[in-house]
């Protein structure tokens, strides 16, 4: 077995992204296969070489048109399905599909995301109204984590993302949120495309005929 077919192997296996430094430790530490003999333990692997090993493993599943490759995750590899089978995938899902956040919740998930650490008073400023229930239910999802407190008087609790976070969004990291501009051009160019469409409910009516010539009137005698 080599290196390579070792980690794809891992990578399967694992319910979670894992890192370089996790594949290493398991590729460093004894094992013992079903006959209770010793396996050789990869014990002078290098980081750099699990790293390279992965990005091979991505070029041979392009180049053999593979239905998955590998997705760089919170941190660490992960084993996911190709954008182009989203369709197929989602009706064998939505079966078991779990309860979706709901626009409340995003939106305290993305203030919180965008500027953690944050208190509650913090978050409720920015959105105007009461986050006790929304942020239970995000800590709830394991989405979000007490932090620490803030130096604020009476040491309110902050919160911020947890490694759920970014693994349910398919986030490397903080960094690959969009920019603030960017979701503004978004929401700026729906908001023009919504405006540019006729309202469903307005009836549509005719415009009233208007005669080619209109005859002059009749003349009168006294």
């Amino acid at each position: 077995m080599n290196l390579k077919s070792i980690i794809e192997a891992l990578l399967f296996a694992a319910h979670k992204p894992l890192s370089p430094q996790e594949v290493r430790a398991v590729l460093t530490a004894d094992t013992e296969d079903k006959s209770g003999a010793t396996a050789a333990p990869l014990k002078r692997v290098k980081e750099a070489e699990i790293a390279a090993a992965i990005e091979q493993l991505k070029v041979d599943y392009i180049q053999s048109e593979r239905s998955f490759t590998i997705a760089e995750v919170a941190g660490g590899f992960q084993l996911v399905s190709c954008p182009e089978y989203a369709p197929w995938l989602k009706k064998l899902l939505d079966v078991d599909r779990p309860t979706r956040l709901s626009p409340s919740a995003l939106e305290t998930l993305a203030i919180i995301a965008y500027r953690q650490p944050i208190t509650r008073v913090e978050m409720e400023s920015v959105r105007g109204v009461n986050v006790d229930g929304v942020l239970r239910t995000l800590l709830e999802r394991g989405l979000v984590k007490i932090t620490g407190r803030s130096e604020l008087p009476g040491r309110p609790l902050q919160y911020g993302t947890t490694q759920a976070f970014l693994e349910h969004f398919g986030l490397r990291d903080l960094t690959d949120l969009p920019a603030i501009e960017e979701l503004r051009r978004i929401e700026a160019k729906r908001q023009q495309t919504a405006a540019a469409q006729p309202s469903a409910e307005a009836p549509q009516t005719a415009p009233s005929p208007v005669p080619e010539s209109t005859p002059p009137p009749a003349e009168t005698t006294s």
